[in-house]
């Protein structure tokens, strides 16, 4: 039962992850919450997810000639470095932490966006 659930999980974060709106912001929430993952685990998982989607977008762009390689040396060197270090960071601290920091995450983006779609109209 448990393959099925995560099958259902995997496929219900892939379908935004897919339109570019994040994967990561409803696939971890229902890999804890629903999934009984705990939190470390359910990023990780994320973040493990994220390579084989990535090379799959980046090939969909460079295939419609929407990719811009201009300047991209210079973002590839820090974002490599930070990445390590943001995963050290989350590999040392406590699990109810990061369940903590990820929910004020999602809220802070919550009022963002319904302020940025009030905004707008």
């Amino acid at each position: 039962m448990s393959f099925y659930l995560y099958l259902l999980l995997g496929f219900l974060g892939g379908i935004p992850a897919g339109m570019g709106m994040g994967g990561g912001t409803v696939t971890i929430p229902l890999l804890v919450l629903v999934g009984g993952v705990e939190q470390k685990i359910a990023q990780c998982a994320n973040l493990f997810a994220f390579l084989p989607m990535s090379l799959g977008a980046l090939k969909t762009h460079a295939d419609n000639g929407l990719l811009c390689t201009e300047g991209v040396g210079w973002i590839i060197a820090p974002a490599l470095i930070l990445s390590a270090i943001g995963a050290w960071i989350a590999g040392v601290l406590p699990a109810d932490f990061l369940r903590a920091g990820f929910g004020v995450f999602l809220i802070v983006l919550g009022i963002v966006g319904g302020y940025g779609a009030l905004k707008n109209d």
